[in-house]
Order: structure tokens, then sequence, then C-alpha cells
């Protein structure tokens, strides 16, 4: 399969060296049907809330109604599938399948890599609902009698299940299907990519098409609705601290002032914006969440965060499909039937992050770790927060909090500060970290769209990313104005209604693509695998040489383009006269070939070769400094096995290591588990090493 244009992964900054690279950001990429497509329909939405400003409130609570009165119970049972398939595929055979080659070691260090897990659960929701949430399900339970015991325990365990296992189960059902068939197949990091083992090359059509578009609108909205909430409680916060009065034109110009922050961060990169943002607002949460833990009834928390799991537990099962069919009430459609549709929108968001960084991690250790460790800190989050405000409630306030709560949400945080040491200092903290997650969700968000838009390219110009981050805070803006956080939430759960089903879609092709991967390493027990080296080597003086007189990067064009290309056109038409197609394409990518030799049921034999660089190993300070790059005519082949540098090497050479890797893949192909190899990538969109 060859990718369109715009899917052809292009080598980042160190494969192709700081000058090529440089043209690269100035170039414009995007996939036109995916990047105009999500842009008319978010623009649909958009301008209701423009043309009917005093309709708009109406006609999104309406559709708001009609998704939720008629797909509530698909919602409910959508997730309770995404929970059950990810633990599935966690306890089965399937869990020791890599997110990479076989022989993939991972990007980051665990201690890193669980860090990195542990901020990604992070967010304004938890700043606006720490105190909200627990408070509004104590004074209005959803079966206990309001204000009592039982009802504390309630609201506990309800805001458990709201932010728990089944939240970060939608997120692993995403970012396992990003990081697998990124990684594994070599295929674009965008969620058409997950669909390959059904659709093979039809992904790039206007089926591919339809599903990034819709995982677009569902991350923008998402996003868009965190941020009316963010804006709300900065408001707030402000009122509360310098008087500054609530109302949407204050919100408006807050959502003006700190997108264009996140925009400036946006134009800095990655490492100097968010990620600096990301480690500043993660210090400040965690400082704040030791506050309260301290100056709150400590003995008690601790005792209440064992108490509180054990009832969320207990309730899992029931809640999981709990639909009230036999006794309808709004609350379902205001708290869990939203929350559900919120986290399948912010599902390509945060499941491009969490599959960025796990490369080379087990599929086990993934769904593991991605359901239990931000699941843990948010549980100890929300006792730390919402038990020391029903204590504060139902002793020294005397039931005043849950008052303030009931009558606006967005206060609750700053109301709850009032009771405790310092409460200047820590709302003022909390208006800034609220910022923050403001900032790093819009600048991110941005990045995950733009990656999307481009078809898995990366490195795209700054204005496309700057586009995304301005449209966010647009869309928030506008559905503000025209519904407030309503009209913010209609938009959410009716996009996310069809990303539902794609995740289903999915999980189906995550059990086939897995399937035939472990039928495939099963065949090749007894078949040579693609080693470090090439099967017809050069002498060993050949290679010291070319160890010690690195070839350059137009040295290893050349032979690509001079030596490798030739060989692979003499072994296609030789294969040709025998009467078996072959095809030499560009790879899909820049300074690449590939020969294809199609197979009928399974997947086609590839042999591929293109340009790649890594860093060359310092003897001095003064070696290090200059960072020189090795360049290399390394292969990739369709099951995604590390490749080997062929430089140097003969045409004669190259032709005889095709042939002793078309002679393993006919071994694969003609054992009697064959037919399960149908799932197994065609294509490998790029070099394992020049990830």
């Amino acid at each position: 399969m060859k990718p369109e244009a715009p899917f052809a992964v292009l080598p980042t900054e160190d494969s192709v060296g700081a000058d090529s690279f440089g043209d690269r950001m100035s170039r414009f990429v995007i996939n036109p049907p995916v990047f105009f497509g999500s842009v008319a329909i978010i623009g649909l939405f958009v301008a209701v809330g423009v043309v009917f400003p005093g309709q708009a409130e109406a006609i999104f609570g309406a559709m708001q109604g009609w998704v939720l009165g008629a797909f509530g119970w698909w919602y409910l049972l959508s997730v309770a599938i995404f929970l059950g398939s990810v633990i599935l595929i966690a306890a089965s055979r399937f869990g020791n399948l890599k997110l990479g080659p076989d022989d993939a070691t991972p990007d980051f260090r665990y201690v890193s890599w669980v860090a990195m897990l542990f901020a990604a659960g992070m967010g304004i929701g938890l700043m606006y609902f720490a105190v909200g949430e627990p408070m509004t399900h104590f004074a209005a339970p959803p079966e206990a009698e309001p204000l009592s015991i039982a009802a504390q325990r309630q609201a506990l365990s309800v805001t458990f299940f709201h932010w728990g296992f089944h939240a970060w189960a939608i997120y692993a059902v995403v970012g396992l299907s990003l990081a697998y068939f990124g990684y594994r197949y070599n295929l674009p990091l965008t969620v058409r990519s997950g669909l390959y083992p059904l659709l093979k090359e039809r992904i790039n059509g206007p089926i591919g098409h339809a599903v990034d578009i819709f995982a677009i609108c569902g991350t923008l909205f998402g996003i868009a609705t965190s941020l009316g909430f963010g804006v709300l409680q900065i408001n707030a916060g402000l009122s509360y601290l310098l008087e500054v009065p609530n109302n949407t034109l204050v919100q408006i110009v807050l959502i003006t002032i700190i997108t264009a922050v996140a925009t400036i961060s946006v134009v800095t990169g990655v490492d100097k914006g968010i990620r600096r943002l990301s480690e500043l607002n993660l210090g400040v949460a965690l400082l704040l969440m030791l506050f309260v833990l301290v100056a709150g009834p400590t003995a008690l928390l601790l005792r209440d965060l064992v108490q509180n799991i054990g009832f969320y537990l207990d309730t899992i099962v029931l809640r999981t499909f709990n639909i009230y069919a036999y006794e309808p009430r709004p609350w379902i459609d205001a708290w869990t039937l939203f929350y559900w549709a919120w986290w399948i929108s912010w599902s390509p968001f945060v499941g491009m992050f969490i599959a960025r960084i796990s490369r080379g991690r087990t599929v086990r250790e993934f769904v593991v770790a991605v359901l239990f460790i931000p699941a843990g800190f948010t549980f100890l989050w929300m006792t730390v927060f919402g038990n020391t405000a029903i204590h504060i409630d139902t002793t020294v306030a005397n039931g005043a909090l849950a008052v303030a709560v009931s009558e606006d949400l967005s206060v609750a945080l700053f109301q709850f500060f009032q009771y405790l040491p310092l409460p200047a200092l820590t709302s003022s903290l909390a208006v800034l970290l609220v910022a923050i997650f403001f900032i790093t969700s819009s600048d991110s968000g941005s990045l995950v769209v733009d990656t999307i838009a481009a078809g898995g390219e990366t490195q795209t110009t700054a204005l496309q990313r700057v586009f995304w981050c301005v449209l966010e805070g647009l869309i928030a803006a506008v559905l503000l104005v025209a519904g407030g956080l309503a009209a913010l939430q209609s938009a959410t759960i009716a996009t996310a209604l069809p990303f539902s089903l794609i995740m289903l879609v999915l999980i189906w092709s995550l059990f086939t693509g897995m399937k035939s991967d472990l039928a495939q390493q099963r065949v090749g027990q007894g078949a040579s695998t693609p080693s470090a080296h090439p099967a017809a080597g050069l002498t060993w003086q050949r290679r010291l040489g070319l160890i010690l007189n690195a070839p350059g990067e137009k040295q290893v064009i050349g032979y690509i383009a001079d030596v490798v290309t030739p060989a692979l056109q003499n072994v296609a038409r030789e294969m040709e006269e025998r009467g078996r197609a072959a095809t030499v394409s560009d790879g899909g990518g820049e300074h690449s070939v590939a020969l294809t030799i199609p197979a009928s049921g399974v997947r086609d034999f590839l042999y591929g070769v293109q340009l790649t660089a890594h860093r060359l190993p310092a003897f001095s300070a003064l070696e290090a400094a200059q960072a020189d790059l090795r360049f290399e005519a390394r292969t990739f082949f369709s099951d995604g096995s590390r490749g080997y540098d062929l430089m140097g090497m003969t045409q004669d050479q190259v032709i005889a290591d095709v042939l002793v890797q078309f002679d393993r893949y006919l071994q694969l192909i003609q054992s009697p588990e064959a037919s399960l190899l149908a799932g197994a990538p065609e294509h490998a969109a790029e070099a394992d090493s020049s990830r």
C-alpha cells in the first residue's frame, strides 16, 4: 500500500539535517479532505451561535435532549465494552505484544513514563469538579437521602465512577490503537491507521477521511468544553479575589488573553512551551493538594480514601450498566452520560499523548499503567478535596457550602478555600493553576489536531498550529455567548456519538491485527528473521572504513538512487518475466524506495530502503558539541522488524539480501497458519530506526 502524498511521513529534524528540516517547516502540510471537512462541520456549529444567538440555547438544548434520549443507552453500553475489551487484551496472550517491533525497547525509563502518565491525569476538570461534584452529589444524590451519611458514601463512589477506570479505558482504546499501529505497523499517528487490518489501503479513502474528521471535531469540542469550564472558574476566582464582574464579556476577554498566551506557547514549540508549563502546573497542583491534605482532617481523609475505593469497586458493575430504565431521571443525562461523551471527545487528544510516550512498552504494561496510575491519582485528589468539603459542610459551614455550590458550581473551589487557612493565597494559586491548564490544553490540543489534519505529519508550519489554537478559543467564545456551558456540552455530546462507533471498530481492528501478529510470531519461529546485519554483507575492512568515515547525507541519497533503486528494479523485472507482479515505488517517504510484491489473502512482501540518521558517538567534548549525524541507507519491512544499513553494498549484494528476505516471506505465507496473516500490514511507512 502506498500512502497518498499528505500521509507520507517526512523524516524528523534529526534524520535529515537542519537545512532540510528548515525547508519542511516552511511548507503548509494538510490532508485537504480532513482539514476542510472538519473546519466545515465546526463552522456549522459556530454559525448557529452567530446567526441565531437568541435561539441557539434552545437549539443546542433540543439537540442534546434528542441525542441522550435516543442514544443514552448506547453511550453506557459502549463504555462498558471499552473497559471490558482493554482488560481482556491485557489479560490475554495479546498483552505480550509490543508497541513497536518485537525487539523494540522503551523510549523512556519506567519512572519517567509513569510520571508522564501521572501528569496526563491532570486537567481543568479536576479543578472545576474537585469540590463541586462531590458536594453536588452529597446535596442531591441520585438515590440516597440528601445530606445523609448514605449520601456521603454515594457522592464519592459516583465521583470515582465518573473519573475512574471507565474514563481511562476510553483513552486506552484510542491510545493503544495509535501506538500499536503507529509503532508496530509503521503507519502515521492518525486515528484512521487503527482501521488498517480491516480496510487496508482504503484507510486513505473517504472512510479514513471521515474517521479523522470526526476525531478532530470531537477533540475540538471536547477541548472547548474544558476551556468553558476553565474560564468560568477563572472568572469566579477573579470575582472573589479582585471583585471583577462575573459575566460573559469578562469571560470572552479571558478567553482572548489566555488563547493569545497559548498561541505564543505553540509558536515556541513543544519543548519550550508545553513542557515547561506542564511541569509548572503539575508542581502547583501537587502543592495545593498537599496543603489541603495537611490543613484538612488528614487522618480522616486517609481513612475515607480506603473506604471510597471499596464503595467504588462494590458498585462498579451495577453503575456500568445502570441507565435507570425503570425509573428515568435527568441525573443520568446531566452527569454520567455527559461524562462518557466528554471522555470520548477527549480520547484522540489524551490517546495521542499516551501513545507518543509509550513506544516499546508491552500491551499489558500499557493497559495496566493507563488504567491504574492516572485513576489512582484522581481518586486521591477527589478524596482530599471532596471529603474535606463534605467534612467542612457538616461541621463549621453548617450547610452553607452545599448551598453555595448548588447556586454556582464554578465558585465551589473558592468558597471551599474560605474555610481553610490562607484563603487568598490558595485561591490565587487555584486561578493560576486553572489558567495554566487552560493554556496547556489549548496548545497541546492544537498540536494533536494539527497532526491528525496533516495525516500524521508532525513537522508542520507554526501557522497551522496557531490556526487550530485560535479556532479552539473561538469555539469556546462563540458557544459561551450563544448558549453558555450548555451549548458547549451539547456540541460535545453530539460529536462524540459517531466517534463512539469508530472506537468500537478500533477494538475490532485491534483484535484482528493482534491475532495476525501472534500467528506471524508462531509461524516465524522456525524461519529466519531480519537481523541487525544484511544477509550479504561487506568485508570487515570495508565496514570499518564506513564506521570511521561516515557518509554524508548526499552520499546516502546518491547511493539509494544509483545502487539500491536499480537493484530493486532488476528484481522487479525478473519477477515480471517469471509471471509475478512486482512494483518499485518511492516507499511512502522522501529519499526512500520500496519493492512490493503483491499477494492474495495475506500481506504483501515489502523490502524498502530509506535515508535515516542518528547521532555519531563522541570521544571528546568538542565532538559532542559538534553533534554530527551518521546517515544510513536503512531497510524497512512490512512486519515492522528492525532494519539495517545497506550503505556500501553493491547491486548484487542488495539483490542477494532481497532474495533472502523474500525466501523468509515465502516460508511465512506457505505455513498452515498463513491465513491469519491477512491482518498484518502491507506497508511500512517509515523505517523503525528513524522514529
